[in-house]
């Protein structure tokens, strides 16, 4: 666990300090686009964020082989290094998008090819443990465009969802935490070595977004890009099918493949965990496909229909939409987690209809603004603190109507802002009427 937590830490620091000089780099070279029909941000915002992402993983992938125990998983597994080959190769399609803006076509097949090239050097699905039937081995070609298909639907899913400051580098953390949690428990309960690279994956890619997150909070100072969304979708998709089609469900149970399979779904879900660390993201894609499409549109064109739209269209803020969809993605991905270690426990669905109805009431109060106790009130933004007004206080009879002072000299006196003896200015007309009497 301390060599995973140091490699989260590294990468984090690595992406954090070189967020900085990468947004004056994009600034220079001219990869700040102009507000489009349908950004939510009001000021031109530098992208390529993605560039500090992927040194971060960069360094987070070479710190981890220098480690004594997580040094030996390159050493078994090539799939690191087939990680960092599609990593780098989807990371420079982003870069080139972010920059010049290409078809989206072109992305569609740059993201299959650096599928494709991840599956030959071997980070695959082998098989599929399906529920009732037993461990289903898988051909060549079915495990690679299972594969791609899985890898292509992970990138667009996570592309799609980045629209707000924040939105897509905090719900893939959410994701990224949950998954390293269920990864390491089979690698580390079970003694399973096959689940190593699904578990660094994931303490990597949390690394990269908690890296990044300090500079992407609203308001934003620097955009991920598509150099950064599509690099962290490759990474969320690799772990998942580095922990679906890499382990093998007989070596958890004993027993015959069907009764295997079948005693180990509550535990193991090596189909619904990584379906549900991209639920959001991906109802999102499907909705958006759905909806271009039944107007006629390409997939690919960009509307404002997404359900971060929708949320600010109801009147929630842009924090507090940001919030919502995080409060969701950490209740179905740790809600799968929490079914998956002990599945026979009632309280976990008594636990997850509350928080849903939780999250329904905060869906239907959008101008509910919650305040915080006075003891609290230092800790927490200053819109969430109770307003004090000041007491109405009456004018001093020695006090001059008009604000200049007795040897005849004028005090400025700015809009909105208090005067001598505590006389405020009305606005701009109250002190062209004081001109116009002093003349």
């Amino acid at each position: 666990m301390r060599e995973y937590l140091l490699t989260l830490c590294i990468t984090a620091a690595v992406t954090y300090l070189l967020t900085g000089p990468v947004r004056k780099f994009a600034i220079v070279a001219g990869a700040m686009p102009e507000i489009r029909a349908r950004d939510v941000h009001r000021e031109p915002t530098p992208r390529l964020g993605g560039i500090a992402m992927f040194f971060g993983l960069c360094a987070g992938l070479l710190a981890a082989d220098h480690l004594t125990n997580l040094g030996q998983l390159f050493e078994r597994s090539n799939e690191p290094r087939a990680l960092l080959s599609g990593a780098a190769l989807i990371w420079l399609i982003g870069v080139l998008d972010d920059k010049f803006e290409i078809d989206a076509l072109i992305k569609l097949g740059g993201q299959m090819i650096a599928a494709g090239v991840m599956v030959m050097q071997g980070l695959t699905i082998l098989w599929l443990p399906v529920p009732g039937v037993g461990t289903v081995a898988l051909t060549q070609w079915q495990g690679t465009l299972l594969t791609v298909a899985l890898v292509v639907i992970t990138i667009n899913a996570v592309n799609f969802v980045d629209g707000l400051d924040g939105l897509a580098a905090g719900m893939v953390c959410i994701a990224s935490a949950a998954f390293f949690m269920y990864a390491y428990r089979i690698w580390y309960s079970y003694g399973i070595e096959a689940a190593a690279p699904a578990t660094l994956f994931a303490a990597i890619l949390m690394g990269m977004c908690l890296g990044f997150l300090p500079h992407n909070m609203h308001p934003a100072r620097i955009f991920m890009g598509d150099s950064g969304s599509m690099l962290i979708g490759l990474v969320l998709a690799a772990g998942a099918i580095s922990i679906t089609g890499q382990v093998d469900p007989d070596s958890l149970f004993g027993g015959s493949e069907r009764s295997t399979v079948h005693q180990m779904v509550p535990v193991y879900i090596p189909l619904v965990m990584p379906l549900t660390i991209i639920a959001i993201p991906a109802a999102d894609l499907i909705l958006a496909i759905v909806r271009r499409t039944w107007r006629g549109q390409s997939p690919f064109a960009a509307d404002r229909g997404h359900l971060h739209h929708r949320l600010l269209e109801i009147g929630h803020s842009h924090s507090r939409a940001v919030l919502i969809m995080y409060f969701w993605s950490a209740l179905i991905a740790f809600g799968a987690l929490a079914y998956s270690v002990n599945s026979a426990s009632m309280w976990i669905v008594l636990g997850v209809v509350t928080l849903s109805t939780l999250g329904l009431v905060l869906l239907l109060l959008p101008r509910f603004t919650p305040r915080a106790p006075r003891w609290a009130e230092a800790f927490v933004p200053p819109r969430y603190r109770r307003r004090r007004t000041a007491p109405a206080t009456a004018p001093d009879a020695s006090t001059p109507a008009d604000p200049e002072s007795a040897d005849g000299h004028r005090t400025p006196v700015a809009a909105g802002v208090s005067g001598v003896n505590g006389a405020t200015a009305v606005g701009p007309r109250a002190h062209l009427a004081d001109r116009s009497r002093s003349r």
